[in-house]
């Protein structure tokens, strides 16, 4: 097979295998296209007759066009999982990755709602036919932490409201059960007053009764956040309801189980969200926290 007929196959394989988002599947067809336009200016007909040095150079290209560090770095992410499948099959004899670095990345910490500002969002409703949903909706996210295609997804049948308690699938296609607060039950009883809440309808529809889409949500949000002084996103309300949780519970595991992370370490970004809070609160109160100026 010629290396794109080699990529295509990894993708089919990856995409039975993992269950990836279309997302996912998008920025994995995309960082491997780079690989393969990197591959043909060199005239390399082959995944054998690459090397580390060759990967560094590619690597150190897309930085000299202006590729950001966090995207080189999920380039070379994409081509080491495409390395160990070509190598699982018997396809590449060695790692062209192997000793492989991508340019430093600067962590940025994820921007969340203080519990005023959620609790604002959460009771903002707007004088439209939407307005029910829109409340289950944002009572859901802050009160679940659901990522956004979680949230689109829901099915009736996926929650327990008796139980108070919400099943969904995620990334990996692994499912998880949530709880959910007693406000967001409120909120969800009253929309499934409205009618159609058999098992396998959508909770949250959009046009035709099919499932609401990403893009409403985010058009949704930003209205009802409009009061607000910054900018609202779903994944925000994601954060919030992680930093929140952590904030009163310290259980940073728990709060890995909640959010479906495969690895703890995606969770400890959170444990800096706290510290940060909590130098805030020090420089603002303590006494000996503040700097005097310099005399004379």
């Amino acid at each position: 097979m010629t290396p794109r007929e080699t990529v295509e196959a990894f993708l089919r394989h990856f995409s039975a295998e993992r269950v990836p988002s279309a997302h996912t599947m998008a920025a994995y067809r995309r960082d491997l296209g780079k690989l393969l336009d990197f591959m043909e200016h060199e005239g390399l007909t082959s995944f054998d007759a690459l090397a580390p040095e060759r990967l560094r150079s590619m690597a150190a290209r897309e930085h000299r066009g202006g590729l950001a560090p966090n995207s080189i770095q999920r380039l070379l992410s994409a081509c080491r999982t495409l390395f160990r499948y070509l190598n699982r099959e018997g396809l590449l004899a060695h790692d062209p990755a192997a000793g492989v670095r991508g340019p430093k990345v600067r962590r940025k910490l994820p921007h969340v709602l203080d519990v005023d500002e959620a609790r604002q969002l959460v009771e903002t409703t707007l004088d439209d036919a939407h307005a029910p949903q829109d409340t289950a909706m944002m009572e859901l996210l802050y009160s679940s932490g659901l990522r956004l295609s979680e949230l689109c997804g829901l099915r009736w049948g996926d929650l327990d409201l008796e139980e108070g308690q919400v099943r969904v699938l995620g990334k990996g296609n692994k499912t998880r059960i949530l709880p959910v607060g007693r406000h967001a039950v409120a909120a969800l009883r009253h929309l499934a007053a409205q009618g159609g809440d058999a098992p396998e309808q959508a909770v949250f529809k959009g046009r035709g009764g099919m499932p609401i889409h990403p893009r409403t949500v985010q058009k949704r949000l930003s209205l009802l956040s409009a009061g607000l002084s910054r900018h609202v996103h779903p994944h925000m309300l994601r954060h919030t309801f992680a930093s929140h949780m952590l904030e009163s519970s310290g259980d940073l595991r728990s709060v890995q189980e909640l959010l479906g992370h495969a690895d703890i370490a995606t969770t400890q970004i959170y444990t800096h969200l706290d510290f940060q809070y909590l130098a805030k609160v020090y420089d603002a109160a303590h006494p000996r926290a503040k700097r005097k100026p310099d005399a004379g």
